[in-house]
């Protein structure tokens, strides 16, 4: 993956704007634990660091600390016994470590690499991640979902400087592992969308050239779906390359429009619900992918049914919003909400529009039938008995997410329509 060139192929962007990384390296080979040492030192990559891993990703990394040994790293370690979800007493740990050294070397996925990302950009140092599945989608993205008081709230993150994968080591990560990352690319088709609309009804601000590099991602990842529950390296650096560009999409755009939308929010409630309970949430990407099919069901019998809309103000009932969440967590909602996403929708605007906003949902989101075929021949999860949601922890999820961001989507605009999400996922 070349990331000067993606750059410079952005320079005069349609967009108006200038698109910046701070990624400079991206190494998806087969065989990069030989080379993590040159690779570093090619970007002056600082030699006294902090690795943190758990040791499941230990287990996973082959000889990768006899080769930063090799490649004369001096560093300390912080091993997790099984990290989970990322949670803001785990960040302030890393920061804590990362006053004596230069870097940190993230080894892992998911929850060890967010906590990385906003310690590292909190404290100014540098980061290389060192990917051990391709399960999710923020390896390369400069934000980050952290729990606090059982929100998962979104941190101001750094993108690494390195990302390192060997696709020896992803091909043979666990298939849940593997197929959670599919889940999460397929997200991309939502979330585009959304991005669209948003600037079609509040002049939100989009970029067709970086959505259009996240959707070539996911359609290169599509065309190897039946591999990705074998031991192939191509399907499992696809999907590496794939989640990578995803969130450079989303450093590129500064905001993480290209790479979610509704899917990824009701994902994020059932996990608070969840982490409230003290209950295991399940892997993100294998939460998100479920979630992509049943918002893109719903979304498709919304444009199928409603030919034409006649919006109004919104009908929001705020308390039973608030009494959708647990106590600890209403503050943040209720920030979220003041004011609230859809003050900026104008009813006259979105029913003029809705025959442009039928349009993109045709161009852009699959027809129920295709995505549950791909997501089957990539072993991805569908159903709500994969992820242990309930039907009313569903129906709650669909109901109440989209409170959880200050930001347009679909589901957000319903109340303005007098549509009951619930008939749409019946």
């Amino acid at each position: 993956m070349d990331i000067k060139t993606i750059v410079n192929n952005l320079k005069n962007c349609s967009c108006g704007r200038v698109h910046n990384v701070d990624l400079e390296c991206v190494e998806i080979s087969s065989g990069a634990t030989a080379k993590v040492a040159e690779v570093l030192d090619s970007v002056n990559f600082p030699k006294k660091v902090l690795v943190v891993a758990d040791r499941n990703t230990v287990a996973a990394s082959g000889d990768l600390f006899d080769r930063l040994i090799e490649g004369g790293f001096e560093f300390k370690q912080l091993i997790y016994e099984n990290m989970k979800y990322a949670k803001i007493e785990q960040v302030r740990e890393v920061e804590e470590l990362l006053k004596d050294v230069d870097g940190v070397i993230s080894v892992g996925t998911g929850s060890l690499n967010d906590i990385c990302r906003v310690a590292s950009y909190n404290c100014g140092t540098k980061l290389c991640i060192f990917a051990t599945a391709p399960s999710m989608d923020g390896f390369a993205s400069d934000t980050a979902p952290i729990v606090v008081n059982n929100f998962k709230a979104s941190f101001q993150a750094k993108q690494p400087n390195v990302i390192l994968a060997d696709t020896k080591i992803l091909a043979k990560s666990p298939i849940e592992l593997k197929s959670a990352g599919f889940g999460d690319m397929v997200a991309k088709y939502i979330g585009v969308f959304e991005w669209q609309v948003a600037n079609l009804l509040i002049d939100e601000y989009y970029c067709p050239e970086v959505a259009e590099l996240t959707m070539e991602s996911v359609r290169k990842m599509v065309a190897l779906a039946d591999k990705v529950t074998g031991d192939d390296e191509e399907a499992a650096g696809a999907i590496m390359e794939a989640l990578v560009m995803s969130g450079t999409a989303m450093k590129f755009a500064c905001c993480s429009r290209p790479a979610s939308g509704a899917e990824h929010v009701v994902s994020h409630y059932w996990e608070c619900y969840k982490l409230a309970r003290g209950i295991w949430p399940e892997f993100h990407g294998k939460k998100v992918g479920v979630a992509t099919v049943i918002i893109n069901r719903a979304y498709r019998k919304l444009f199928d049914t409603y030919k034409t809309v006649s919006a109004h103000e919104d009908t929001t009932d705020w308390d039973a919003v608030y009494a959708a969440f647990s106590p600890e967590q209403i503050p943040e909602v209720r920030k979220l909400n003041t004011p609230t996403i859809t003050d900026k929708i104008d009813p006259r605007r979105l029913s003029e529009n809705w025959g442009k906003i039928r349009e993109l949902a045709y161009n852009i989101l699959p027809t129920d039938e295709e995505l549950m075929r791909i997501m089957k021949l990539a072993g991805a999860a569908t159903e709500l008995d994969d992820i242990h949601v309930s039907d009313e922890l569903l129906e709650a999820g669909m109901r109440y997410h989209s409170y959880m961001r200050y930001r347009l989507l679909i589901t957000r605009i319903l109340p303005m329509l007098g549509i009951d999400i619930m008939e749409l996922v019946k």
